[in-house]
């Protein structure tokens, strides 16, 4: 028997018994603090690239920033976002608790988004723009990974005596909540690009006399003030959230400030240097082109992730050995390929370490421990989901430079605006979410339910026909001429049935998986493969500069469905890693 009902929360008696979609009442605090934090990531991410992509000297002046800068700045923003999202976690485990680290990183979020408006009030754009977007990367670090990780916690685990129908109704009902709370991702998702996209973008039908003049940094002023009804909202609910996401000491309270003093010196020199970057960079003092110096993030993303695992999984001394195998492919590849010499010793060092993994599992057998099982699973799940974001992000760079330059956004006679093309997932994904969310819970109940690996799949699988539609659709364009809306339209579709069978299902397994004391640091790793794929998508941005929108779709198309299936073919060892988590 488990030691909960099935919808049990820390502190149930404070709710007085009302529920949130038959849910505790506490996931209605995440729920909108959620979406309002989203509002204001996506209402600015909708027009983030149209900013840096428009002349200085127009009707909306922008930053003037070329395609190829300006898609690897967006990968690069994209990418750190998420990226800070792991000493997020780490910060909430040791310091502050998931509860404080949420508000405080909405508290900066906000901070970012009126510093990018800051030029409304005389301030120069490019150091507004990158200081505000500094911001928001510390800030989204703090909350991302920490309001996710209170939605788990309101959901204890059962006890080892749990039979294994509790366990599978549990699992899904975790899946429904997380279903739930991705709905609420999705309606600020929705909302953000409609509200801040057209004060940023502007709408010009003088027909009806409806013309308002756009100021991208309107948008951005709105997109802050998003995030302050925010974390209102959090403070009026956080009665109904019980003991989720208080902090739990680990330790005596003079570590505890000891802990905290290294990790704010530490935060302000890792500050410091990335303004330093940011500056030689911009300047081109280091002789090295943005999108050079994505590539080489997002290998060091591969490589600390690789060495993250390798210490949890095995120990420091084969972590340091990996690194130093790293290091001596680079020196011999790097001097006769050049950057992409990086990218094989990447993928050699990661190929060393799955060969590590399946050794230990071969030659140790049963001394493997059931956590050491769980955490190659996680690192699995990982890899599948950092190959799933590097084509679903693309809709904030390529795709949007596509609807930007060869779509037919004539609607009726009226011209909608490209912002408004990004409201098209998220409203597929509000209308869908609880479906698919009623659907798990349906088929666990009837013992069918798909595993987490295999869902993976299904989602890989669904992206890669959604890439396969929109090259088909970018074929027409080759010549100039632009296409339908339907297009684009009927791969947000598949892209959002994709998402729905990965994303809530990949928060969820991480809360379910994660080892005891590393919970926030897991849901951390989570988002860095959403840091990874952005970055990926960035990049990918990039190359429109150099190749058509026909090779960039199909070629991220076949590399979708090729995880796919190898994700199909593993899920059962898969399956046997996780073990009971499921």
């Amino acid at each position: 028997m488990s030691t909960t009902s099935e919808y049990a929360a820390p502190g149930d008696h404070t709710t007085g018994g009302k529920t949130f979609f038959g849910q505790p009442r506490g996931l209605a605090t995440l729920f909108f603090t959620e979406m309002w934090e989203r509002f204001s990531y996506y209402g600015m991410r909708a027009f983030l690239i149209l900013f840096m992509v428009a002349a200085v000297d127009g009707a909306n002046p922008g930053l003037g920033f070329g395609e190829g800068m300006s898609g690897a700045l967006y990968g690069l923003y994209t990418s750190m976002v998420y990226l800070l999202t792991l000493p997020g976690g780490w910060v909430a485990d040791n310091l502050w608790g998931q509860r404080q680290a949420v508000f405080r990183g909405g508290v900066i979020i906000a901070m970012g988004h009126f510093t990018l408006a800051a030029p409304l009030v005389g301030a120069p754009d490019v150091p507004s723009f990158f200081l505000g977007l500094l911001f928001i990367v510390i800030g989204t670090g703090l909350l991302k990974p920490n309001v996710s990780t209170m939605v788990g916690d309101l959901y204890p685990r059962l006890s080892d005596d749990a039979t294994d129908h509790e366990r599978k109704v549990w699992g899904a009902n975790r899946d429904a909540a997380f279903s739930i709370f991705y709905m609420g991702i999705n309606i600020g998702a929705m909302l953000g690009p409609f509200i801040c996209g057209t004060l940023g973008e502007g709408i010009n039908w003088p027909a009806i006399g409806l013309v308002i003049e756009g100021n991208w940094h309107v948008g951005f002023s709105v997109a802050g003030f998003g995030m302050i009804l925010g974390l209102i909202q959090y403070r009026m609910g956080d009665k109904y959230l019980g003991e989720a996401g208080l902090f739990k000491p680990d330790a005596p309270q003079d570590e505890i400030d000891r802990r905290g003093r290294n990790f704010y010196l530490s935060t302000g020199a890792v500050a410091a240097v990335a303004a330093l970057v940011i500056f030689l960079l911009v300047t081109d003092a280091l002789g090295m082109t943005i999108v050079d110096f994505a590539t080489w993030i997002a290998y060091g993303i591969v490589l600390l992730s690789i060495l993250f695992f390798a210490y949890l999984i095995l120990d420091i001394r084969w972590a340091t050995s990996l690194l130093i195998l790293f290091a001596t492919l680079c020196a011999v590849l790097v001097p006769r390929m050049g950057v992409a010499g990086g990218q094989w010793a990447a993928a050699g060092t990661l190929g060393a370490f799955v060969v590590m993994c399946l050794g230990l599992l071969t030659l140790r057998g049963g001394q493997v421990t059931t956590d050491q099982k769980r955490l190659m699973a996680i690192y699995w799940l990982f890899l599948l989901a950092a190959v799933f974001w590097a084509g679903f992000e693309q809709a904030g760079s390529s795709m949007n430079l596509f609807a930007e330059n060869d779509t037919d956004r004539v609607l009726f006679g009226w011209e909608i605006n490209t912002t408004w093309l990004q409201n098209v997932n998220p409203f597929f994904v509000v209308v869908l979410a609880p479906v698919f969310g009623s659907l798990w819970t349906w088929l666990a109940h009837r013992d069918v339910n798909p595993s987490t690996p295999r869902k993976f799949a299904l989602g890989l699988m669904a992206l890669a026909a959604g890439m396969f539609v929109l090259a088909w659709g970018a074929s027409y364009a080759a010549d100039g001429t632009r296409v339908s809306m339907a297009w684009l339209v009927v791969t947000y579709f598949l892209f959002t049935c994709g998402e729905l069978a990965l994303s809530p299902i990949g928060l969820s397994a991480m809360t379910k998986l994660a080892p005891h004391g590393r919970l926030g640091q897991m849901m951390g790793v989570w988002f860095i493969a959403s840091a990874l794929g952005s970055l990926v998508a960035g990049l990918v941005a990039a190359q429109l500069e150099t190749l058509s929108a026909v090779t960039i779709f199909t070629f991220t198309a076949i590399f979708a469905g090729v995880a796919g299936l190898l994700a199909l073919l593993v899920s059962p060892a898969v399956n046997r890693l996780m073990g009971h988590a499921e």
